[in-house]
């Protein structure tokens, strides 16, 4: 097996926040009925993580799990563990309808961190931003600018994007440009 690499091979960068690549991660999807005891416990044993509520994603240490839409979940965790986690999902579920897929490499997660975070993401995305709107564990699939996104508030000051593989690039660019010194909504 040949050593996963990430689109944006660990790229930082320091402005008013800090925006980084996490590097290679695990993501699976899974589609099914999320209120189905199956669903919600092949999704938890693998990662750790309790079943989210819609709108949210649930995190345990550097796992978790997001709710993408009513029928589907995205399970995040170590790299090296995709191919057993699939297995030991795919035999809790066996008996249940639902979908399965490795979606790891497809994928980048890029983790913007420091007390400007919301003022970095609403740049960038129709999402409202406010405290009272997005509060910690909320999860969004949106846009940035002119590309698919989500993105889930890990705590006060972070945020985690996730985005296509190939336009990593573009939202690493556009996420540091929006974090950029002087670039502030309400400057020092």
């Amino acid at each position: 097996m040949s050593k996963a690499i990430s689109a944006l091979n660990g790229q930082r960068f320091e402005g008013a926040v800090t925006v980084k690549d996490l590097g290679p991660r695990g993501m699976i999807t899974l589609r099914g009925d999320l209120s189905s005891a199956a669903v919600k416990k092949a999704a938890t044993s693998v990662s750790g993580a309790e079943m989210p509520q819609a709108g949210m994603c649930t995190i345990a240490k550097d796992q978790g799990i997001a709710w993408m839409s009513p029928d589907e979940l995205l399970v995040v965790l170590p790299y090296a563990d995709v191919d057993g986690a699939i297995a030991k999902m795919g035999k809790t579920l066996k008996d249940t309808h639902h979908l399965l897929a490795d979606v790891s490499d497809a994928r980048s997660i890029i983790r913007v961190q420091g007390t400007g975070v919301r003022d970095v993401i609403a740049k960038l995305s129709p999402a409202d931003m406010r405290p009272s709107s997005f509060a910690v564990g909320t999860m969004r699939r949106t846009r940035m600018a002119q590309v698919a996104a989500a993105f889930w508030m890990r705590d006060a000051r972070t945020i985690d994007v996730i985005c296509f593989r190939s336009v990593s690039e573009y939202v690493f660019g556009i996420l540091s440009a929006a974090a950029a010194e002087g670039a502030e909504v309400y400057p020092k």
